[in-house]
């Protein structure tokens, strides 16, 4: 299976049919994306589906039984379709099958559209219940970013939301799930200034976030752009001393500590009626340095 190739004006990017997955994003002469380097992080920037984050012992329940089920959902193991292609958009779609409802007992129809434009790079998840039943669904985007991305080295770089965002996160217990307890982070108004520290207790998430939009900047004032339509939280990660930050939009988040009901009852997911449609869309642009 071949990456599909976008271009629009001196913008590049790849897409893998494996996962659905963008495999490259180049603009104004800089490679954006992080580059799969294994010796990190193997991923480029995974699309997460139906859940988002680890399930407690790894299981759902669903009306009573349970089923096993990778963390961030089964999507990006599995072989998309190509339904539409042109030199600067590709759709993909993704339906049930055997293989899905044997950790998701459940049908519908996963879209995935990316699109180079103008200002950036739209990428447009729809989710479509075409079973008979309620859908119960979480759905995230994990872009991965190289860190540094437009400068020659990582120390002064920083995250700013678009509006003010609480100072404490939840603590990730060593399972991945949510504790009760939080953490304090050193947000100076709506900046965070980044370093490789941050990360040595997993990953910052910011639930029920009230920005739309990220600002990744760079000390040069270079700055990749992150805006989200539809999604609640936000979630930065990396590990220490990597040269990548994740910048995450998600709909749904981990099991908490202790959680044991149905995944349906999951707090933070979506619940969508028999053949209803729900998009989630994120725009990433670059903005080059200031002269």
């Amino acid at each position: 299976m071949s990456d599909i190739t976008l271009s629009h004006r001196s913008a590049r990017a790849e897409v893998a049919l494996l996962g659905g997955e963008l495999r490259a994003w180049r603009e104004g002469g800089h490679d954006l994306l992080w580059s799969a380097d294994a010796r990190w992080w193997p991923r480029s920037s995974p699309v997460l589906f139906p859940i988002v984050g680890r399930l407690r012992d790894g299981r759902a329940t669903i009306d009573g039984k349970r089923f096993a089920m990778a963390v961030h959902g089964f999507a990006g193991s599995q072989v998309f379709s190509v339904r539409g292609q042109s030199t600067h958009r590709v759709e993909l779609g993704l339906i049930s099958n055997e293989t899905t409802r044997a950790a998701y007992p459940f049908e519908f129809d996963l879209s995935l559209a990316y699109r180079l434009h103008d200002v950036g790079l739209e990428v447009l998840l729809r989710v479509t219940n075409t079973g008979q039943c309620e859908l119960p669904y979480a759905v995230g985007l994990h872009p991965g970013l190289r860190w540094p991305f437009a400068a020659d080295s990582a120390a002064g770089h920083g995250v700013v939301f678009e509006r003010d965002e609480s100072q404490l996160v939840p603590m990730i217990t060593s399972d991945g799930l949510f504790s009760t307890e939080q953490r304090k982070l050193p947000l100076a108004g709506r900046r965070l200034s980044l370093d490789g520290v941050l990360f040595e207790q997993e990953a910052l998430c910011f639930l029920n976030a009230r920005s739309n939009e990220v600002r990744f900047e760079a000390p040069n004032g270079a700055a990749i752009v992150v805006r989200a339509d539809n999604f609640s939280h936000w979630a930065l990660w990396s590990k220490p001393g990597a040269p990548l930050l994740c910048i995450e939009a998600w709909t749904g988040h981990g099991d908490a500590e202790g959680f044991d009901g149905e995944l349906a009852d999951k707090p933070s997911m979506r619940r969508l009626a028999p053949g209803l449609v729900s998009e989630h869309r994120l725009n990433l642009q670059f903005e080059p340095a200031r002269l």
